[in-house]
């Protein structure tokens, strides 16, 4: 809430798994309808979708994008991969 105070009204959401999740951000939306959030911790391909069905997650992030053995090895066309299959969910 000082955040959103402050002017910022989108804001990451970290540990968001252990935090509480996808119910926990739900729980959020309606005492604090103008923030959007970014979770990120433990949020996958798996269940990003779920994230990003909720009105006040505009988006998610995830080590699952550039895991750090392709960044190792320089793969660019797997990295560019995972980020176009990110990039279709909804």
């Amino acid at each position: 809430m000082t955040l959103l105070e402050r002017g910022f009204r989108w804001q990451k959401f970290f540990p968001a798994e252990p935090a509480g999740g996808v119910d926990y951000l739900r729980a959020l939306g309606g005492p604090l309808p103008g923030i959007g959030f970014c979770p990120t911790g433990g949020v996958s391909p798996e269940n990003a979708a779920t994230y990003l069905a909720l009105p006040n997650v505009i988006c998610v992030g995830g080590s699952w994008l550039a895991p750090a053995g392709l960044m190792r090895t320089a793969d660019w066309n797997a990295i560019t991969a995972l980020a176009r299959a990110a990039a279709r969910l909804r």
